[in-house]
């Protein structure tokens, strides 16, 4: 590739732990994999729909009259389709993508905006969110281009994109705007996301003006009335306590400012990303793997997931996929195995079951996603995100519609990465990787069997073997042709580092005990109602209930437990589920199935949940 996004200035010291392999070069199987084919058959191949984002930029006006979002539609995509390009090197998607790409170009104004706002109405709304999309989905593709002419041109784009914004705004200056004032909405939270994109314009280009305007970015703090930032640095303010709660938007910020320590290696910076990363994952995060149980808001919903007071739309996909992405970043660069862990229960939890794989309809149109997720007692196909009219009302689309295809590409991309001495297995799954060092076969059934079998065919004579063991794995062996091992773990990982012979077999067996998880254990001062439930988790995969199959979300269960696992007791797979488990209670087995495989049928009014209702 003629251009390639890399960290310019940062030392050795800042480096990335996990880095991607070539793209391509995994091959897996399982249902994480069957969503990305899903995904890419229903949406990311069809050229016409292309065509409808790229005509909102043509008609250049579209979000004038309500100050909308149509403008990220195109980028959103266009990254998600080459993060599932990088996957699988499908040359029907490169052709379809590079098309769109092509045709995008051709829609820049005389000042070089490509946008769907008009000069007169700019910088108001989502207009600088929408653009920052814009440059995300040409910075993506530039990634996989492989014509240096088209390479060329849209390193032109992007740039007259850029020095557009940076004559008009910037934080502090005279006759300029601040970012943060550029946008109504969120106090510029969603403006200030722009910082992602210019950074990587940046390590593109090594122009130190892009790097100044990143800076000038931060220095505005990410929304009017508070420094997001600097509270981050400090750590002494929760996601849920800031003055604006918006928990995608928030994330997206963060990105960029990891990216801003790749290219820096500023340590104040990846100390705010880590701080923040963190602070999410304690207050926010809930059992399958999102946030927001007031619609798509941080609200402290750790101790709120189990409350019965709200069951309307949460756990919105893009706040899903967002928290996927940045724990991604985060992965790479500490190689701490807990960001895995969390990638990992957003993937087979609120991802999966996202995914639209039985053709629900909403008002009339099919659409590849749902935006929502319920966790008491509630319905998916709520709402579809972002809902926006197009092609003056004949179609319409949404902002998590958009942004799925990323979270169903970058799971098995990650799943195998390189260290500077050998190979991470960061996620399991049936298939091959091809590495410098091996190529390694993997034969499991695993989340839902707990042995993962692993052939490694080396190519060096000796390098190391990160596995990745869950947090929530107690109890796990690894053993290499047979005979078990003593291994520790450290950052998450245990070290597998030997000379390695042709055909060596590595089997890891993971502690798939099903864990039950009270409301008490999360929140010691849980009022009445919410003290009522409880949550199975096995593996990382939540064990839930559906009104569709017979079970009695009302009725009160006493599950027979020790030491925190439930006694499982096998039962009949059922169909239409991925996975089927029964858990002992005083009454008999309760019946529990994967969370991901259930409410799918929208339109049924059938229940279900992920806290299931308990005896106290």
């Amino acid at each position: 590739m003629k251009y390639t996004y890399r960290g310019r200035n940062a030392s050795e010291a800042c480096a990335d732990r996990f880095e991607k392999l070539e793209n391509g070069s995994c091959r897996f199987s399982g249902p994480i994999v069957e969503a990305l084919d899903f995904v890419e058959n229903r949406s990311l191949l069809d050229p016409k729909l292309w065509s409808v984002f790229v005509t909102q930029f043509r008609l250049g006006d579209v979000d004038d009259f309500d100050y909308g979002w149509r403008g990220e539609y195109w980028g959103k995509m266009m990254r998600g389709a080459c993060i599932t390009y990088e996957y699988n090197r499908d040359c029907e998607l490169y052709r379809v993508l590079e098309f769109s790409v092509r045709d995008l170009l051709t829609t820049a104004d005389r000042f070089g905006r490509i946008a769907t706002y008009s000069v007169t109405n700019e910088f108001h709304g989502w207009d600088v969110w929408n653009r920052k999309y814009v440059m995300l989905g040409l910075e993506y593709f530039l990634e996989i281009c492989e014509d240096d002419g088209l390479s060329d041109r849209i390193v032109t784009a992007l740039k007259a994109q850029t020095d557009y914004l940076i004559a008009k705004t910037g934080c502090n200056e005279v006759g300029k705007l601040n970012v943060t004032n550029t946008s109504e909405a969120w106090e510029g939270l969603n403006a200030s996301s722009v910082l992602e994109p210019v950074v990587r314009l940046y390590g593109i280009t090594g122009d130190e003006k892009y790097l100044g305007y990143a800076f000038k970015i931060v220095e505005c703090g990410g929304m009017r009335s508070f420094n997001l930032f600097e509270a981050a640095l400090r750590g002494d303010v929760d996601p849920y306590e800031m003055p604006v709660t918006k928990a995608y938007e928030m994330m997206s910020n963060f990105e960029g400012i990891l990216e801003l320590y790749r290219v820096t290696g500023n340590e104040s910076l990846r100390r705010m990303a880590v701080n923040f990363a963190d602070a999410v994952m304690r207050t926010d995060i809930t059992v399958i793997g999102s946030a927001g149980t007031t619609h798509e808001l941080f609200d402290h919903s750790a101790v709120r997931q189990f409350d019965p007071a709200f069951t309307g739309i949460m756990q919105e996909t893009c706040v899903t996929v967002t928290w996927m992405k940045f724990c991604l970043q985060l992965l790479r660069l500490t190689g701490d195995g807990k960001y895995g862990d969390a990638i990992e229960v957003s993937g087979y939890n609120a991802l999966l079951g996202a995914v639209n794989f039985r053709g629900n309809k909403y008002e009339g149109e099919e659409f590849a996603f749902d935006s929502y997720s319920p966790l008491l007692n509630s319905v998916r196909g709520q709402a579809v995100g972002g809902y926006k009219t197009l092609c003056g009302g004949l179609m319409h689309w949404g902002c998590c519609v958009a942004i799925g295809a990323a979270g169903t590409g970058l799971f098995p991309g990650a799943a195998v990465m390189k260290t500077d001495r050998g190979i991470g297995i960061n996620f399991y799954m049936s298939g091959k990787a091809v590495t410098e060092f091996c190529d390694i076969g993997f034969e499991t059934s695993y989340p839902y069997g707990d042995t993962v079998e692993m052939t490694v065919e080396p190519k060096k004579s000796a390098f190391e073997l990160l596995l990745r063991v869950p947090g929530w794995s107690k109890r796990t062996e690894i053993s290499v042709n047979g005979n078990a091992i003593d291994f520790t773990i450290k950052n998450g990982y245990a070290r597998l580092e030997r000379e390695w012979k042709k055909g060596d077999r590595v089997t890891l067996k993971l502690d798939l005990r099903i864990r039950v998880v009270h409301e008490k254990d999360i929140d010691p001062d849980a009022g009445d109602d919410a003290a009522r439930h409880l949550a199975l988790l096995r593996g990382p995969v939540v064990l839930a209930r559906d009104e569709a199959l017979g079970h009695d979300l009302e009725k009160t269960v006493k599950i027979l437990e020790k030491e925190g696992f439930a006694t499982e007791a096998p039962l009949p797979q059922k169909d239409g589920v991925r996975f089927t488990a029964g858990v002992e209670t005083g009454e008999g087995t309760l019946e529990v199935c994967d969370y991901a495989s259930l409410g799918q049928d929208w339109r049924n009014g059938k229940r279900m949940t992920a806290w299931i209702a308990s005896e106290i």
